[in-house]
């Protein structure tokens, strides 16, 4: 990506460093919930997890150049996306508020509850904040096998697709919608959502390339791999070997892939429509 020397985003808010409690341990069973149930966004569950967790302090932030580095390439893609953004909704008769990314270091404490970094990065919509421990770069990269810094933009695109949802009255809609539902029922809607998320972080990607020139060769390939590496099929069978579609909340690799692509080769919101048909 071409991202040095872009603008960078006034809505970084850096608790690395704060001192807390931090979950650990937890055992596989939670490791198991985390991974398909919250990687990329539903905090209350990531409360439900960590609830009977150990703890121990979280230590100082790191003055790593490597650190700070990636502090700065969130800051430049935070930017980008809301440069994607504002005149979206303009052309909407919106107007976009711009959320906040809050960088944290081991645990943190957001309106949807305490969570830990085991969780990964997530939107919380009580205060419309993404919040990120650095660390899951280095995870998508070594644990995930997703390398690349577009494989890590895509993240943040897809983290702020989920603000939009809640701009756009998406994500109350939904979650009236699941009042009264069975499980099974409840987790199709997550998956939709968060699909839709996917297509939200395509259509970034698409004006960072076309309006921006932000995407190199290869990027859009590493976007594609972190879409890959984090579909439910996939860390379920990492995990244990064997899937269970009906437990899926964010989607197949494959589904996660084609709606991706559809908002990158589109880049419009209303290309993004999970919820009518076939997903």
């Amino acid at each position: 990506m071409r991202w040095q020397g872009g603008r960078r985003s006034s809505n970084v808010e850096d608790r690395r460093g704060s001192k807390g409690k931090v979950a650990v341990g937890g055992g596989i069973g939670t490791i198991v919930l985390v991974l398909l149930g919250l990687y990329l966004g539903d905090a209350s569950m990531v409360q439900q997890a960590l609830t009977n967790a150990p703890t121990q302090n979280s230590g100082p932030a790191s003055n790593d150049p490597e650190q700070e580095k990636l502090k700065e390439f969130t800051s430049v893609v935070l930017a980008d996306t809301e440069d994607t953004w504002k005149p979206l909704f303009r052309d909407m008769g919106k107007t976009y508020v711009e959320p906040k990314l809050v960088l944290f270091t081991g645990e943190v404490r957001s309106a949807c509850g305490l969570a830990d970094a085991a969780v990964g990065p997530f939107y919380c919509p009580g205060d419309q904040k993404v919040y990120l421990d650095m660390s899951f770069y280095a995870d998508l990269k070594n644990r995930f096998k997703a390398p690349g810094d577009f494989a890590q933009a895509y993240i943040i695109g897809h983290e702020v697709g989920h603000h939009v949802q809640t701009l756009l009255g998406i994500s109350g809609d939904l979650h009236q919608e699941k009042a009264g539902k069975s499980k099974a029922m409840q987790n199709e809607i997550s998956v939709r959502q968060e699909l839709q998320a996917d297509c939200f972080a395509g259509v970034w990607a698409h004006h960072a390339s076309r309006v921006r020139n932000l995407l190199e060769a290869g990027d859009i390939e590493e976007g594609l791999g972190a879409a890959t590496a984090i579909g439910d099929d996939r860390l379920q069978m990492q995990a244990r070997g064997y899937v269970t579609p009906d437990s899926f909340t964010h989607g197949t690799s494959a589904q996660r892939v084609k709606w991706f692509k559809i908002g990158l080769e589109t880049g419009e919101v209303k290309a993004c429509d999970t919820y009518s048909g076939g997903i």
